[in-house]
Protein backbone atom coordinates (compact mmCIF):
# COMPACT_ATOMS: atom_id res chain seq x y z
CA UNK A 1 0.00 0.00 0.00
CA UNK A 2 2.81 2.36 0.97
CA UNK A 3 4.55 1.65 -2.36
CA UNK A 4 1.34 2.52 -4.28
CA UNK A 5 1.02 5.84 -2.42
CA UNK A 6 4.65 6.76 -3.19
CA UNK A 7 4.15 5.84 -6.86
CA UNK A 8 1.01 7.97 -6.98
CA UNK A 9 2.87 10.95 -5.47
CA UNK A 10 5.70 10.56 -8.01
CA UNK A 11 3.20 10.51 -10.91
CA UNK A 12 1.47 13.64 -9.55
CA UNK A 13 4.77 15.47 -9.14
CA UNK A 14 5.80 14.53 -12.67
CA UNK A 15 2.49 15.79 -14.06
CA UNK A 16 2.82 19.03 -12.09
CA UNK A 17 6.38 19.43 -13.34
CA UNK A 18 5.23 18.93 -16.94
CA UNK A 19 2.43 21.50 -16.62
CA UNK A 20 4.77 24.01 -14.94
CA UNK A 21 7.43 23.55 -17.60
CA UNK A 22 4.83 23.81 -20.38
CA UNK A 23 3.55 27.07 -18.95
CA UNK A 24 7.10 28.41 -18.63
CA UNK A 25 7.83 27.50 -22.24
CA UNK A 26 4.60 29.16 -23.40
CA UNK A 27 5.33 32.26 -21.35
CA UNK A 28 8.85 32.44 -22.73
CA UNK A 29 7.32 32.88 -26.19
CA UNK A 30 5.51 35.97 -25.02
CA UNK A 31 6.67 39.55 -24.78
CA UNK A 32 8.50 41.09 -21.83
CA UNK A 33 5.09 42.05 -20.45
CA UNK A 34 4.24 38.37 -20.11
CA UNK A 35 1.71 38.32 -22.95
CA UNK A 36 1.92 34.73 -24.20
CA UNK A 37 0.61 35.60 -27.67
CA UNK A 38 3.32 38.16 -28.42
CA UNK A 39 6.88 37.27 -29.43
CA UNK A 40 9.72 39.14 -27.68
CA UNK A 41 10.71 41.16 -30.77
CA UNK A 42 7.15 42.44 -31.31
CA UNK A 43 7.59 45.73 -29.49
CA UNK A 44 4.58 47.43 -31.08
CA UNK A 45 2.08 44.98 -29.54
CA UNK A 46 0.54 44.89 -26.06
CA UNK A 47 -2.43 43.13 -24.42
CA UNK A 48 -3.07 40.73 -27.28
CA UNK A 49 -6.19 38.54 -27.43
CA UNK A 50 -7.14 35.69 -29.76
CA UNK A 51 -10.72 36.39 -30.88
CA UNK A 52 -11.35 33.19 -32.86
CA UNK A 53 -10.10 29.70 -32.16
CA UNK A 54 -10.17 27.28 -35.04
CA UNK A 55 -10.84 27.12 -38.75
CA UNK A 56 -9.94 29.68 -41.40
CA UNK A 57 -10.61 33.27 -40.34
CA UNK A 58 -9.29 36.21 -42.35
CA UNK A 59 -9.67 39.84 -43.46
CA UNK A 60 -10.98 41.13 -40.13
CA UNK A 61 -11.84 44.85 -40.10
CA UNK A 62 -13.14 47.26 -37.44
CA UNK A 63 -16.43 49.09 -37.61
CA UNK A 64 -16.01 52.86 -37.75
CA UNK A 65 -16.97 53.20 -34.05
CA UNK A 66 -14.58 50.39 -33.04
CA UNK A 67 -17.25 48.24 -31.38
CA UNK A 68 -17.46 45.39 -33.93
CA UNK A 69 -15.29 43.39 -36.30
CA UNK A 70 -16.44 41.99 -39.64
CA UNK A 71 -14.50 39.10 -41.17
CA UNK A 72 -14.66 36.10 -43.47
CA UNK A 73 -14.62 32.58 -42.07
CA UNK A 74 -15.40 29.08 -43.22
CA UNK A 75 -17.14 28.27 -39.92
CA UNK A 76 -19.43 25.33 -40.59
CA UNK A 77 -19.57 26.21 -44.29
CA UNK A 78 -17.59 24.67 -47.15
CA UNK A 79 -16.15 28.03 -48.19
CA UNK A 80 -15.87 31.54 -46.76
CA UNK A 81 -18.90 33.44 -45.47
CA UNK A 82 -19.09 36.82 -43.73
CA UNK A 83 -19.47 37.10 -39.95
CA UNK A 84 -19.60 39.90 -37.39
CA UNK A 85 -18.42 39.69 -33.78
CA UNK A 86 -17.75 42.03 -30.88
CA UNK A 87 -14.17 43.16 -30.36
CA UNK A 88 -13.83 40.73 -27.43
CA UNK A 89 -14.70 37.81 -29.73
CA UNK A 90 -18.25 37.34 -28.45
CA UNK A 91 -21.48 37.43 -30.42
CA UNK A 92 -20.17 35.87 -33.63
CA UNK A 93 -22.97 35.60 -36.19
CA UNK A 94 -23.46 35.09 -39.92
CA UNK A 95 -24.35 38.15 -42.02
CA UNK A 96 -23.88 36.85 -45.59
CA UNK A 97 -26.36 34.53 -47.31
CA UNK A 98 -24.55 31.27 -46.52
CA UNK A 99 -24.50 30.52 -50.25
CA UNK A 100 -21.65 30.68 -52.77
CA UNK A 101 -18.30 32.14 -51.71
CA UNK A 102 -17.75 35.55 -50.13
CA UNK A 103 -14.77 37.81 -49.52
CA UNK A 104 -13.60 41.31 -48.59
CA UNK A 105 -16.21 42.66 -46.18
CA UNK A 106 -16.31 46.14 -44.66
CA UNK A 107 -18.57 48.30 -42.49
CA UNK A 108 -20.32 51.41 -43.75
CA UNK A 109 -19.49 54.55 -41.72
CA UNK A 110 -22.94 54.70 -40.06
CA UNK A 111 -22.61 51.13 -38.74
CA UNK A 112 -26.05 50.28 -40.13
CA UNK A 113 -24.86 48.65 -43.36
CA UNK A 114 -22.10 46.32 -44.53
CA UNK A 115 -20.24 45.75 -47.79
CA UNK A 116 -18.96 42.45 -49.16
CA UNK A 117 -18.38 40.48 -52.36
CA UNK A 118 -20.23 37.25 -53.07
CA UNK A 119 -20.79 34.68 -55.82
CA UNK A 120 -24.19 33.53 -54.48
CA UNK A 121 -26.18 34.85 -57.46
CA UNK A 122 -24.09 32.56 -59.67
CA UNK A 123 -25.02 29.47 -57.64
CA UNK A 124 -25.62 28.20 -54.13
CA UNK A 125 -22.53 25.98 -54.12
CA UNK A 126 -18.91 27.02 -53.71
CA UNK A 127 -17.29 27.83 -57.05
CA UNK A 128 -14.72 25.35 -58.32
CA UNK A 129 -11.24 25.75 -56.87
CA UNK A 130 -8.47 26.86 -59.26
CA UNK A 131 -6.37 24.35 -61.17
CA UNK A 132 -3.09 24.13 -59.28
CA UNK A 133 -1.44 22.19 -62.07
CA UNK A 134 -0.57 25.71 -63.21
CA UNK A 135 1.23 26.36 -59.92
CA UNK A 136 0.04 28.55 -57.08
CA UNK A 137 -2.73 30.71 -58.54
CA UNK A 138 -5.71 32.68 -57.28
CA UNK A 139 -9.11 32.44 -58.93
CA UNK A 140 -10.89 35.63 -59.99
CA UNK A 141 -14.43 34.26 -60.07
CA UNK A 142 -16.55 36.12 -62.63
CA UNK A 143 -19.63 35.57 -60.44
CA UNK A 144 -18.24 37.89 -57.75
CA UNK A 145 -20.30 41.04 -57.33
CA UNK A 146 -20.26 43.63 -54.55
CA UNK A 147 -23.25 43.85 -52.24
CA UNK A 148 -24.54 46.29 -49.66
CA UNK A 149 -26.69 44.79 -46.89
CA UNK A 150 -28.16 45.80 -43.57
CA UNK A 151 -25.80 45.18 -40.66
CA UNK A 152 -27.81 42.08 -39.70
CA UNK A 153 -27.30 40.70 -43.22
CA UNK A 154 -30.82 41.36 -44.45
CA UNK A 155 -31.74 42.98 -47.77
CA UNK A 156 -28.52 42.45 -49.75
CA UNK A 157 -28.46 44.83 -52.73
CA UNK A 158 -26.04 44.36 -55.64
CA UNK A 159 -23.91 47.46 -56.30
CA UNK A 160 -22.05 46.13 -59.36
CA UNK A 161 -23.83 44.87 -62.43
CA UNK A 162 -21.31 44.24 -65.20
CA UNK A 163 -19.67 41.09 -66.48
CA UNK A 164 -16.49 40.00 -64.68
CA UNK A 165 -14.88 39.94 -61.27
CA UNK A 166 -15.90 42.73 -58.85
CA UNK A 167 -14.54 42.42 -55.30
CA UNK A 168 -11.91 43.67 -52.83
CA UNK A 169 -14.01 46.70 -51.83
CA UNK A 170 -13.23 49.06 -48.92
CA UNK A 171 -14.65 52.43 -47.84
CA UNK A 172 -12.89 55.74 -47.29
CA UNK A 173 -12.75 57.01 -43.68
CA UNK A 174 -14.25 60.20 -45.11
CA UNK A 175 -17.36 58.11 -45.79
CA UNK A 176 -17.79 59.23 -49.38
CA UNK A 177 -16.24 56.59 -51.66
CA UNK A 178 -15.72 52.87 -52.20
CA UNK A 179 -12.57 51.59 -53.90
CA UNK A 180 -12.74 48.14 -55.50
CA UNK A 181 -11.07 45.77 -57.97
CA UNK A 182 -12.68 44.78 -61.26
CA UNK A 183 -11.92 42.97 -64.53
CA UNK A 184 -14.73 44.76 -66.41
CA UNK A 185 -12.36 46.31 -68.96
CA UNK A 186 -10.26 43.22 -69.62
CA UNK A 187 -7.48 43.87 -67.10
CA UNK A 188 -7.46 43.87 -63.28
CA UNK A 189 -7.82 47.51 -62.28
CA UNK A 190 -8.95 49.69 -59.43
CA UNK A 191 -12.18 51.68 -59.56
CA UNK A 192 -14.06 53.99 -57.22
CA UNK A 193 -17.80 54.51 -56.78
CA UNK A 194 -20.22 56.25 -54.47
CA UNK A 195 -21.57 54.37 -51.44
CA UNK A 196 -24.70 53.44 -53.40
CA UNK A 197 -22.74 52.08 -56.39
CA UNK A 198 -23.19 55.11 -58.61
CA UNK A 199 -20.55 57.26 -60.34
CA UNK A 200 -18.06 54.49 -61.15
CA UNK A 201 -14.62 55.79 -62.12
CA UNK A 202 -11.58 53.81 -63.31
CA UNK A 203 -8.48 54.72 -61.29
CA UNK A 204 -5.70 52.55 -62.78
CA UNK A 205 -5.05 51.46 -66.38
CA UNK A 206 -1.56 49.92 -66.49
CA UNK A 207 -1.33 46.26 -67.58
CA UNK A 208 -1.08 44.10 -64.46
CA UNK A 209 -3.01 43.29 -61.33
CA UNK A 210 -4.10 46.23 -59.14
CA UNK A 211 -6.04 45.27 -56.03
CA UNK A 212 -6.42 45.02 -52.27
CA UNK A 213 -6.80 48.79 -51.92
CA UNK A 214 -7.39 50.90 -48.80
CA UNK A 215 -7.79 54.64 -48.26
CA UNK A 216 -5.58 56.69 -45.98
CA UNK A 217 -7.14 58.00 -42.75
CA UNK A 218 -7.69 61.44 -44.29
CA UNK A 219 -9.17 59.88 -47.44
CA UNK A 220 -6.75 61.65 -49.78
CA UNK A 221 -4.65 58.60 -50.82
CA UNK A 222 -5.09 54.94 -51.71
CA UNK A 223 -2.57 52.16 -51.00
CA UNK A 224 -2.72 48.92 -53.00
CA UNK A 225 -0.80 45.90 -54.28
CA UNK A 226 0.13 45.59 -57.92
CA UNK A 227 2.09 43.56 -60.47
CA UNK A 228 4.03 45.19 -63.31
CA UNK A 229 5.85 43.52 -66.20
CA UNK A 230 8.99 44.69 -67.99
CA UNK A 231 9.40 41.26 -69.59
CA UNK A 232 6.96 40.68 -72.51
CA UNK A 233 6.97 36.93 -71.80
CA UNK A 234 5.84 37.48 -68.21
CA UNK A 235 3.18 39.92 -69.35
CA UNK A 236 1.86 37.33 -71.80
CA UNK A 237 1.82 34.69 -69.05
CA UNK A 238 -0.18 37.08 -66.87
CA UNK A 239 -2.66 37.80 -69.68
CA UNK A 240 -3.03 34.10 -70.56
CA UNK A 241 -3.84 33.26 -66.94
CA UNK A 242 -6.24 36.21 -66.69
CA UNK A 243 -8.12 34.86 -69.72
CA UNK A 244 -8.78 31.77 -67.60
CA UNK A 245 -9.82 33.83 -64.57
CA UNK A 246 -6.55 33.20 -62.74
CA UNK A 247 -3.66 35.21 -61.34
CA UNK A 248 -0.26 34.13 -60.01
CA UNK A 249 0.48 36.36 -56.95
CA UNK A 250 4.14 35.45 -56.48
CA UNK A 251 5.43 39.00 -57.00
CA UNK A 252 3.38 42.01 -55.93
CA UNK A 253 4.69 45.40 -54.86
CA UNK A 254 2.99 48.07 -52.76
CA UNK A 255 1.94 51.32 -54.48
CA UNK A 256 0.15 54.48 -53.43
CA UNK A 257 -1.78 57.09 -55.41
CA UNK A 258 -4.07 60.01 -54.86
CA UNK A 259 -7.70 59.11 -54.24
CA UNK A 260 -8.61 60.21 -57.78
CA UNK A 261 -6.03 57.82 -59.31
CA UNK A 262 -3.37 60.42 -60.05
CA UNK A 263 0.30 60.43 -59.02
CA UNK A 264 0.88 56.67 -58.72
CA UNK A 265 4.20 55.87 -57.05
CA UNK A 266 5.88 52.64 -55.94
CA UNK A 267 6.58 52.08 -52.23
CA UNK A 268 8.24 48.63 -52.04
CA UNK A 269 10.77 47.19 -54.45
CA UNK A 270 11.82 43.86 -52.96
CA UNK A 271 10.59 41.37 -55.56
CA UNK A 272 8.51 39.53 -52.95
CA UNK A 273 4.80 38.85 -52.51
CA UNK A 274 3.59 41.98 -50.70
CA UNK A 275 -0.08 42.54 -49.94
CA UNK A 276 -2.63 43.72 -47.36
CA UNK A 277 -1.27 47.27 -47.02
CA UNK A 278 -2.91 49.71 -44.60
CA UNK A 279 -2.09 53.31 -43.75
CA UNK A 280 -1.23 54.29 -40.19
CA UNK A 281 -3.26 57.18 -38.72
CA UNK A 282 -0.44 59.65 -39.51
CA UNK A 283 -1.09 59.03 -43.25
CA UNK A 284 2.71 58.79 -43.69
CA UNK A 285 3.43 55.13 -42.94
CA UNK A 286 2.09 51.84 -44.25
CA UNK A 287 1.90 48.42 -42.60
CA UNK A 288 1.80 45.46 -44.98
CA UNK A 289 2.26 41.69 -45.24
CA UNK A 290 5.27 40.21 -47.03
CA UNK A 291 7.41 37.09 -47.41
CA UNK A 292 10.52 39.21 -48.05
CA UNK A 293 12.34 37.89 -44.94
CA UNK A 294 11.99 34.22 -45.90
CA UNK A 295 14.33 32.97 -48.66
CA UNK A 296 11.87 30.15 -49.34
CA UNK A 297 8.94 32.59 -49.57
CA UNK A 298 6.70 30.59 -47.26
CA UNK A 299 6.62 32.73 -44.12
CA UNK A 300 4.66 35.98 -44.18
CA UNK A 301 5.20 38.71 -41.60
CA UNK A 302 4.02 42.28 -41.13
CA UNK A 303 6.33 45.16 -42.02
CA UNK A 304 6.14 48.92 -41.50
CA UNK A 305 7.44 51.33 -44.15
CA UNK A 306 7.32 55.05 -44.85
CA UNK A 307 5.15 56.04 -47.81
CA UNK A 308 8.29 57.15 -49.68
CA UNK A 309 9.75 53.63 -49.41
CA UNK A 310 12.28 54.35 -46.64
CA UNK A 311 12.58 52.92 -43.15
CA UNK A 312 11.35 49.36 -43.65
CA UNK A 313 10.84 47.67 -40.22
CA UNK A 314 9.75 44.09 -39.47
CA UNK A 315 6.81 44.09 -37.02
CA UNK A 316 5.88 40.41 -36.48
CA UNK A 317 8.17 37.44 -35.95
CA UNK A 318 5.86 34.45 -36.08
CA UNK A 319 7.30 31.60 -38.19
CA UNK A 320 4.18 30.96 -40.28
CA UNK A 321 1.71 33.71 -41.30
CA UNK A 322 0.71 37.18 -40.08
CA UNK A 323 -1.41 39.38 -42.32
CA UNK A 324 -4.50 41.53 -43.01
CA UNK A 325 -3.60 44.38 -40.62
CA UNK A 326 -5.95 47.22 -39.68
CA UNK A 327 -5.91 50.05 -37.14
CA UNK A 328 -9.03 51.24 -35.35
CA UNK A 329 -10.66 54.30 -36.89
CA UNK A 330 -12.51 55.93 -34.00
CA UNK A 331 -9.59 56.52 -31.63
CA UNK A 332 -6.66 57.31 -33.90
CA UNK A 333 -5.44 53.74 -34.21
CA UNK A 334 -5.01 52.71 -30.58
CA UNK A 335 -6.27 49.21 -31.38
CA UNK A 336 -4.81 46.86 -33.99
CA UNK A 337 -6.39 43.77 -35.53
CA UNK A 338 -4.71 41.17 -37.75
CA UNK A 339 -4.94 37.49 -38.70
CA UNK A 340 -2.32 34.89 -37.89
CA UNK A 341 -1.42 31.20 -37.72
CA UNK A 342 0.32 31.80 -34.37
CA UNK A 343 -0.50 29.45 -31.48
CA UNK A 344 -3.22 27.68 -33.47
CA UNK A 345 -4.66 24.38 -32.30
CA UNK A 346 -4.21 22.75 -35.70
CA UNK A 347 -1.67 23.39 -38.44
CA UNK A 348 -3.00 25.71 -41.13
CA UNK A 349 -5.69 27.35 -39.01
CA UNK A 350 -5.85 31.13 -39.15
CA UNK A 351 -7.34 33.21 -36.33
CA UNK A 352 -8.18 36.83 -35.62
CA UNK A 353 -6.09 38.71 -33.03
CA UNK A 354 -6.53 42.13 -31.45
CA UNK A 355 -4.06 44.16 -29.38
CA UNK A 356 -3.03 47.63 -28.31
CA UNK A 357 -0.63 49.36 -30.70
CA UNK A 358 2.53 50.79 -29.14
CA UNK A 359 4.50 53.45 -31.00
Amino acid sequence: MKTKIISFIIVCLAAYSFIWNFNEITASKGSLTGDSLIYPQEKHFKNMQMLTNGGENAEAYFSFDGSKIIFQSTGEYECDQIFIMNTDGSGKHLVSTGKGRTTCSYFYPDGKSILYASTHLGGDMCPQKPDHSKGYVWALYSDYDIFKANVDGSNPVKLTDVKGYDAEATISPKGDKIVFTSTRNGDIDLYSMNLDGSNVKQLTDIAGYDGGAYYSYDGTMIVFRASRFDDPAKLKEYQDLLAEGLIRPGQLEIYIMNADGSNIRQVTNNGAANFGPYFLPDNKRIIYCSNQADPKGRNFDLFLINSDGTGNEQITFNETFDGFPMFSLHDGGKKFVFCSNRFNAKQGETNVFICDWVE
